[in-house]
């Protein structure tokens, strides 16, 4: 009883729209993965590293006068050349995906130190006007701005991946042989693929590092759970709420939703009073139950379709 006396509803209210806001930063590099992971099915681990860039890139720009808007461009830029390594140590050299990646956040985790001098950066916010901002009293804008950030992302993938050059790439990610017999250079798609990922996923990092005040050298680590759960719980509820209306766009916007839905679940748990050492774990869980629901759906469904068949065939009999 104690316990639950302990909860406070308004401190749970008071704290939802910071999980909104910090969600939809989330989105941005959660689309950035729904690239590599759903589209190219390419498995990226290089995005840990990528994000920090992003964020160490930016807080140093704006330390040294930059306005962050020039600054998330800089980190956009920046975290297209990480993909761009990795695209061309999987491809030009052989080396497998996975430890393409594992290779560039390594390598990452060097340059963000010397990017940023020490293991974390802080912004000056008494120098510098800053629009994504965890700070309450401009919160609201913070989230109308990401709202509109996310939306205006939704929309050029969209269309872009409806370009010839946009196709390619679905068809490298679908069948690359297949692809490859049609003309199209798949390693191309891949780097260019790649680019695009990290440089989104560094725009996130950047966002990220002006909406809490500061870079640092760890801030990228386990982005990547993060990023595929947002993706899992967009599907898993897109799917559930539309089913065979779910088109490309839609799954674009739930990518976005999950990944808000991620950080509303987390702020409910942290009102719960979990332990904060414990959250990977439930990260993991959550993730592990939101992969494993289509696959029981699926099986379900085969069940009573097979149910159904045997019983038919019974009553002809």
């Amino acid at each position: 009883m104690g316990y639950l006396l302990s909860l406070k509803l308004s401190a749970l209210l008071n704290s939802l729209p910071g999980g909104l806001a910090q969600g939809l930063v989330w989105g941005v590099m959660a689309l950035g993965l729904y690239l590599t992971y759903r589209v190219l099915g390419f498995s990226d681990l290089s995005v840990d590293g990528s994000l920090a860039t992003g964020g160490a890139v930016s807080v140093m720009l704006i330390s040294a006068g930059v306005s962050p808007l020039l600054s998330v461009v800089a980190a956009f830029i920046a975290g297209s050349i990480a993909g761009l390594v990795t695209g061309l140590l999987h491809t030009r050299l052989g080396i497998p995906d996975i430890l393409a990646g594992i290779l560039t956040q390594i390598s990452l985790y060097s340059i963000n130190l010397n990017i940023l001098g020490k293991a974390n950066q802080a912004i000056n916010i008494r120098q510098v006007t800053l629009y994504i901002t965890s700070n309450t009293i401009y919160l609201t804008r913070t989230i109308i701005i990401m709202i509109l950030v996310c939306l205006l992302i939704v929309c050029l993938l969209y269309w872009f991946l409806g370009t010839e050059l946009g196709s390619s790439i679905r068809a490298t990610g679908c069948n690359g042989q297949m692809a490859r017999a049609q003309g199209i250079n798949t390693d191309t798609m891949k780097v260019l693929t790649l680019m695009l990922a990290n440089a989104l996923v560094a725009a996130s990092g950047a966002l990220l590092s002006q909406y809490q005040g500061y870079a640092d050298i760890n801030m990228g680590r386990g982005a990547i759970v993060i990023g595929l759960a947002a993706i899992i719980i967009g599907e898993v509820i897109g799917e559930a709420l539309l089913n065979k209306h779910l088109n490309f766009f839609g799954r674009l916007v739930f990518v976005c939703l999950g990944a808000v839905i991620y950080y509303l679940v987390y702020v409910f748990v942290i009102w719960l009073k979990f332990p904060p050492d414990d959250m990977k774990l439930l990260t993991a869980i959550v993730v592990a139950v939101f992969l494993a629901v289509p696959y029981l759906r699926s099986k379900s469904v085969s069940s009573f379709a097979r149910s159904g068949k045997l019983a038919k065939a019974k009553g002809e009999k």
